[in-house]
């Protein structure tokens, strides 16, 4: 099948499992190495020789390079392809140096000073970085960690003595940017600044942290830091150096995270071991699941099968799924598999998720990197840069949501050179179904461009008032803030936010201004999550997600152990929960209306018009399903009595009449179920084409929609003002129309399943559905689909009135 083949038994099913539906290898590939670059300090090459570090990589030096010589770079290559190196050197040669003169002469005040200031998604990140800082035994620098576990007592001294500070965009935005005349001294000096795993800065969570880079870099011109770095260029703030995976364009990608022109590396010259990645779809089942569909085993209990294999051959694997439900339930069955077999094994099996508590994070970590731990179940925590070594597989449970994200996962297996094996495991989702049948979408296509939208209101606005209180606003720099910001500005004026003045924009409200901003929530949260037995806090949950994950009668699970939620106070922003151990998992469905506010973009195929704009959304969750955690079968339904939300966002709409439908051979009666069916298709083939999660955006279909008064399928953006994923949707429609198409088409189900058709959330129980004619539907919006998009004119308001007549009735 391929040259590492007899890799495969490894799974644990034999040379030729039934679930195996493709095999490719990704190759070996030697090193390149080049010289120390002749600026590096000799006491640098003489740290990095006794790590064993005796020539750095082409790509490497390339990167260090450009950033010593002033220029912001991005290095997007592959997992353990030494990218920290290259921010490391630049960097850490700047700080040592500027010691050493301090040494050399103490009495004197050396304006040239040099710090650096690295940021990172993750805490775990940054404590593993710290560790590789410290191993370089460098006694000029002084590297500390700044965030929210940090002891308060040690915070003034890392502020006045630490040169190298490793934190997050939380404590940026929250800590050191409100109380910047605090940090004075360390911004005179700040000579770079590093974006660790810059590829996870996408949705809304890239929209924050762009805004957050410019307030960073407004700042940093203010106390006129990388002064030296920046000669000749025009710039006066420090030299930007990113770390990515691979990425399209990730120049522009980081270019337009910080609002500057960035110079890209991203020809990966290490060395690294074959891996052969294994495409797996888990079996039909005997069990029928809504309407009758069939259903195959969950890709929880499959991923839990397969490493529980693993484990018991001493094979250490990581096992990554999305969720924190399911990296919690994959350890739990995995264990209990164990324990079948060996005593000794279950507690070699952990879960790792963002929401432990530090010290248990931490620990989890020293456990993994001694070997003391064979299996970990993960979410994306451990996906990130950690530099854990020596692993030998690497189990991908469900579409991780990019290309991207793929392969740093699978990039974890072979981390020392050794050949490996990574198994992608199948969701019942029509993108997991679509991609193990077509491995070429991930391997013979580029990977995705990075998606977030720095101009979003909801995110733009909340980032202005912080900037104006950190420092006035002047009207030279609102430009840094895209061209929107200045009109925003002027309506946060009208509602008594801002104060504006002839020098510019000041804050005067009495609110925090940094607390309107909540960089990795979409507004109302955190959460807290209490025993009702204990009172301890198990963990935090962000607000939007309670009324799908919190409600009452929903299952949460915490370090393997299971509770159930009695309360959801939302008034108290409290989840209390108590111990059980449930058989089964929950999940809530909802009721969606949609109201098209304003029309920005429009194109025509044909008959069919194609839109891009602005829409409210009215979603209620109304109820949850109990399944069984291994059959996924239902074993019940239960109402809830939650309040409605109205979502202000961004949609792509396809708008088509009756005559066209007819012309594709339907009949009236089969217009409701063909758009239902097309819709929730072309949801789960949505992340294909832009860097989104299923469960980030949303639809609706109707055969007359109040405000186009003809057949109309919605696909929109599941957070405040829009993500840019139907943005990207609307650009490449047609690709990820004649994907959806053809996902429909390949699944072997007679009437529609949860493969092609069916939606987990469908607060409709998915009906009416017609797989047939979805296929006819898609076949008709692309006869005359082209890839030349109608750019943004500007926006146009729509017939939509909010105070008008109620909507028609929608399937969601």
């Amino acid at each position: 099948m391929n040259p590492h083949e007899s890799l495969i038994p490894l799974l644990g099913r034999g040379a030729d499992p039934e679930q195996l539906r493709h095999v490719r290898t990704i190759p070996a590939r030697e090193a390149v190495n080049e010289p120390w670059p002749a600026w590096t300090h000799p006491d640098l090459v003489e740290a990095y020789g006794r790590l064993g570090i005796h020539e750095p990589y082409r790509h490497q030096v390339r990167a260090a390079d450009l950033a010593h010589g002033g220029r912001h770079v991005v290095i997007a290559t592959g997992t353990a392809s030494g990218k920290s190196l290259a921010y490391q050197l630049p960097a850490l040669d700047a700080v040592h140096r500027s010691e050493l003169r301090v040494r050399a002469d103490p009495g004197k005040i050396h304006d040239d000073g040099a710090v650096a200031l690295y940021l990172s998604p993750t805490k775990a990140l940054a404590a593993d970085q710290l560790a590789a800082i410290r191993s370089l035994g460098l006694s000029t620098v002084r590297a500390e960690t700044y965030d929210g576990d940090t002891d308060p007592s040690s915070r003034r001294w890392i502020r006045d003595h630490a040169n190298v500070i490793l934190a997050n965009p939380d404590m940026l935005h929250f800590g050191i940017l409100p109380n910047h005349a605090w940090w004075a001294r360390f911004f005179r000096r700040l000579r770079y600044v590093i974006v660790d795993e810059a590829h996870s800065y996408r949705g809304v969570f890239g929209s924050h942290v762009a805004n957050l880079m410019r307030r960073l870099r407004r700042i940093c011109a203010h106390y006129n830091s990388g002064a030296e770095a920046g000669a000749g260029t025009g710039q006066s703030w420090p030299v930007f150096i990113a770390a990515s995976a691979t990425a399209s364009a990730p120049g522009t990608s980081f270019g337009r995270l910080i609002g500057a022109p960035v110079e890209a590396v991203a020809e990966d010259c290490s060395p690294h071991g074959a891996t052969t990645v294994a495409f797996w779809e888990p079996a039909l089942t005997e069990q029928r699941g809504e309407n009758g569909a069939p259903e195959r085993r969950t890709a929880v209990a499959e991923t839990s099968d397969l490493l529980a294999n693993l484990v018991s051959s001493r094979i250490r694997t990581i096992a990554f799924i999305k969720s924190r439900r399911g990296a919690e339930t994959i350890a739990s069955i995995t264990r209990r598999l164990l324990d079948e077999v060996d005593p000794s094994l279950p507690q070699r099996v952990a879960a790792y998720r963002s929401g432990y508590l530090p010290e248990e994070r931490r620990a989890l970590e020293r456990s993994l990197r001694s070997g003391e731990l064979l299996g970990v179940s993960s979410t994306s925590a451990l996906e990130l840069g950690i530099d854990i070594s020596g692993l030998d597989a690497v189990l991908v449970a469900g579409w991780p949501g990019t290309r991207a994200s793929l392969f740093q996962q699978i990039g974890r297996a072979g981390r020392a050179g050794q050949d490996a094996v990574a198994a992608f495991v199948a969701s019942d989702d029509p993108l997991d179904t679509y991609l193990v049948n077509h491995p070429e979408a991930i391997f013979d296509v580029s990977v995705e461009a990075t998606v977030f939208d720095p101009s979003n209101p909801y995110v733009l606005g909340p980032h202005l008032c912080a900037a104006a209180a950190e420092l006035p606003l002047g009207p030279a720099e609102v430009p840094l803030f895209g061209p929107t910001a200045e009109g925003l500005l002027d309506r946060l004026v009208a509602q008594g936010y801002l104060r504006k003045r002839p020098a510019g924009w000041f804050w005067t409200h009495p609110q925090s201004a940094a607390a309107m901003v909540n960089l990795r929530a979409d507004g109302g949260g955190p959460v807290s999550i209490v025993d009702a037995d204990t009172g301890s806090l198990l963990g935090t949950m962000d607000s939007p997600q309670t009324h799908y994950q919190a409600h009452t009668g929903a299952v949460y699970v915490h370090q393997g152990e299971s509770y159930v939620v009695e309360d959801l106070n939302e008034a108290e922003h409290c989840v209390v929960v108590r111990r059980a151990n449930p058989d089964y998992y929950t999940t809530a469905r909802d009721i969606t209306q949609i109201e098209v506010l304003e029309t920005r973009r429009t194109t025509r195929w044909g008959d069919v018009e194609v839109h891009f704009g602005d829409v409210k959304v009215t979603t209620q969750v109304v109820s949850f399903q109990r399944k069984a955690l291994i059959s996924n079968e239902v074993l019940g339904e239960e109402p809830l009595e939650l309040g409605a939300r109205d979502l202000f966002t961004k949609a792509v709409w396809f708008v088509m009449d009756n005559r066209s439908l007819t012309g594709a051979g339907l009949i009236e009666p089969q217009f409701p179920g063909s758009l239902h069916a097309a819709e929730h298709a072309a949801i789960g083939l949505l992340p294909l084409v832009a860097s989104s999660d299923r469960w980030d955006i949303g639809g609706v279909s109707t055969a007359i929609h109040a405000d186009t008064g003809v057949p109309t399928i919605f696909v929109y953006d599941g957070h405040p003002g829009g993500a840019g994923f139907a943005e990207r949707g609307y650009e490449k429609a047609r690709v990820w129309l004649t994907a959806t198409k053809d996902a429909i088409e390949a699944c072997e189900c007679e009437s529609g399943c949860p493969s092609c058709v069916q939606s987990p959330k469908c607060g409709n129980k998915n009906n009416p559905l017609d797989k047939d004619g979805a296929v006819r539907l898609l076949g008709m919006l692309l006869a005359d689909a082209t890839d030349q998009m109608a750019p943004d004119t500007g926006g146009s308001t729509a017939p939509a009135d909010p105070d008008g007549a109620p909507q028609a009735p929608a399937v969601q």
